[in-house]
């Protein structure tokens, strides 16, 4: 339905909030219009309340279990000396998890229009609990496998509903500023998961990682069973099953085979077959995923609708939101193995000197979100950019003899252009989006992330390996040799760093977007 520009002002900036709350108070013709052009929640008092304690319940929860996507890393080497297992099975620990999250994230959109926000708050902390008690009393690797699946099952529902939840409660006005602490969950999250874990194996036995966020988890799911409200209205669609199979076996073996690049690039010819064949069949499934989603969404039964990149700006968002996922994810993998195996430092360490960057990106995420909703997107998202093209055209320089400190500055530097460039991004690619496909503008999003956080650390760790292997071959010290593998890794990222910039001068506010009414 269209409605004028003009009677959309009248009633939202002239009607009194009473009247709004009665629409028998309001002209029966206007009246009509709004309803069809207003979002399903009213904007009182009470629901202001509410939306706001639903939504920080959301942010919480939703930290916790994104901070278990990068909590393994460095528990690795002590999980295959305790569980006497080889590097490739317990690598399995950090894959099986981001296959869950790549399988399951784009069945959220459908979930999130079948059932109501308390539901799947429920059923996504009460996985996440289940998965982290058995991975706390695991007898043995293959449940501890089993547990780690459980737990990205929640993980993967909890973003999406996150996001969708706040884009359907918060005005467009304050969206940024809301949006920022969305932020320093996807972004922060993730970047102290290591320090954690390496504080806690420094001391305590590698279940206490399970142990310590348990309790966590249960009283994040105790307090939403009683305070998260539905905010939502479900809708009964139905679950394309074709779509799912197809989505599984197309972002399942993408990942896979980007998450494999690394290591069957240092090893025999059937490894990299190996990737090459799981990559190959992701690619066919995902392009037979996208023509079954763009038959289905004619009908309105996709269950990822493409329809949002018919936003430009949405298209765009994504676009410089999978550049600066894979280069954040890539310097999370690249520089600790810098850090360990060229400047000799140890797990702890390694962590703390990461750790000021994770707490940059935190302080400045909510300060970001201000800015974006009083200036928009354009003088944080071009300057952020270019900070990060910046660092990473530095990261080049370096070598076996680089100051510790230099690269403490450097990923603070980093991470703060990340912060620049996160939030805005966010903000003005959904809400370029009409409020009906929130759902899947969001599974998109997390897709997106997944998709590009593997493909940005399985090219660099595949750079550094071929690079390393090769001055190793040319009769270089390992510890040159490795830092030469750095500075390849680096000089790719910092290439493709450009494209970011170049982007990101395109990217914009969007209008107010309120199903199909384009509010200027």
């Amino acid at each position: 339905m269209s409605v004028p520009i003009d009677t959309v002002e009248r009633v939202t900036e002239n009607t009194a909030p009473e009247a709004l709350a009665d629409p028998a108070s309001v002209d029966p013709t206007v009246a009509g219009s709004a309803a069809d052009a207003a979002p399903a929640v009213p904007v009182t008092p009470d629901h202001t309340k509410r939306n706001n304690r639903v939504i920080w319940l959301l942010l919480s929860a939703t930290f916790v279990v994104i901070l278990n996507e990068t909590i393994m890393s460095v528990a690795i080497p002590r999980l295959m000396d305790d569980l006497r297992i080889d590097a490739v099975a317990a690598q399995w620990l950090s894959t099986a998890f981001m296959l869950t999250m790549a399988v399951v994230i784009p069945i959220t959109g459908f979930l999130l229009q079948r059932y109501s926000t308390r539901s799947i708050f429920i059923a996504a902390m009460s996985l996440f609990s289940l998965g982290t008690l058995s991975a706390a009393i695991a007898p043995g690797f293959e449940m501890l496998v089993i547990a780690r699946v459980i737990q990205a099952s929640g993980t993967a529902i909890m973003l999406p509903l996150l996001m969708t939840t706040l884009m359907t409660l918060v005005p467009a006005s304050k969206r940024g500023r809301t949006m920022g602490n969305v932020s320093i969950v996807i972004s922060v999250a993730p970047a102290i998961g290591p320090t954690i874990s390496g504080f806690i194996l420094n001391y305590l036995d590698w279940r206490w990682i399970f142990l310590i966020v348990l309790p966590i988890a249960v009283a994040m799911l105790l307090i939403g069973m009683k305070f998260v409200e539905n905010v939502t209205e479900p809708e009964k669609v139905k679950l394309d099953v074709l779509s799912v199979i197809l989505s599984a076996f197309g972002f399942g073996g993408l990942l896979y085979g980007l998450s494999q690049a690394g290591e069957a690039s240092a090893a025999g010819a059937g490894a990299v077959s190996g990737m090459w064949i799981s990559i190959g069949v992701g690619a066919v499934s995902l392009a037979a995923f996208i023509l079954r989603q763009l038959l289905l969404q004619r009908r309105n039964r996709a269950l990822l609708d493409l329809r949002t990149f018919k936003s430009p700006i949405f298209t765009v968002a994504i676009g410089l939101m999978a550049i600066s996922t894979a280069s954040m994810f890539g310097v999370i993998i690249v520089l600790p193995l810098y850090l360990q195996h060229v400047l000799h430092l140890d797990t702890l360490a390694t962590g703390l000197l990461l750790l000021p960057g994770g707490v940059m990106m935190g302080v400045l995420a909510p300060v970001v979100g201000r800015l974006y909703d009083r200036f928009g997107p354009k003088p944080l998202v071009i300057p952020g950019s270019i900070l990060v093209s910046g660092v990473l055209w530095a990261l080049t320089l370096s070598n076996e003899h680089s100051s510790p400190y230099m690269l403490l500055a450097a990923h603070v530097t980093l991470s703060a252009g990340l912060a620049l460039m996160f939030t805005p991004l966010f903000t003005a690619g959904l809400g370029a989006v009409t409020p009906h496909l929130y759902s899947h503008a969001s599974a998109i999003v997390g897709t997106v992330q997944q998709v590009a956080g593997a493909a940005g650390t399985a090219l660099l760790v595949a750079v550094l390996s071929a690079q390393t292997a090769a001055l190793t071959a040319a009769g270089e010290p390992l510890d040159m040799a490795t830092a030469g593998g750095v500075r390849m890794a680096f000089l790719v990222a910092a290439i493709i760093s450009l494209v970011a910039v170049a982007g990101s001068f395109f990217i914009r506010k969007p209008a107010d977007v309120v199903e199909g009414v384009f509010a200027h």
